[in-house]
């Protein structure tokens, strides 16, 4: 029962996200605006990490597999993709370059800002 009432909280934050992505006219997608409310929710401490700690953990380890169809999908459009693949590949790098570097520097800025404060 304690599983069925986190993921009903999962639920229902989800489903708020996706009415605000069809009442507010911003181009961000429901699920953003479903991972902003429930970190309010918890910031705030509405809701305590508890109520939703087991199944989100679950939802987490099991991510890899929600992309399988993606990943079956590209597959299938192989024959539409090999068209342009160098492409493909090379915007994948440089993207994934950049995002790493961005992360990476983002951390070491917030490492320092944390041990300058003295936290």
């Amino acid at each position: 029962m304690k599983y069925i009432m986190q993921f009903m909280i999962i639920l229902i934050i989800s489903f708020v996200g996706e009415l605000l992505y069809y009442l507010v006219p911003l181009p961000i997608p429901a699920s953003i605006y479903g991972i902003v409310i429930l970190f309010l929710l918890l910031e705030f401490k509405v809701i305590k990490l508890e109520q939703v700690k087991d199944t989100a953990s679950f939802l987490i380890e099991i991510m890899p597999l929600m992309f399988v169809p993606a990943a079956v999908g590209l597959m299938d459009s192989y024959d539409i993709l090999s068209r342009n693949l160098l492409s493909y590949i090379l915007i994948i790098v440089v993207s994934t370059i950049a995002v790493m570097a961005a992360s990476g520097l983002i951390t070491q800025l917030l490492i320092r800002k944390r041990g300058e404060s003295g936290e």
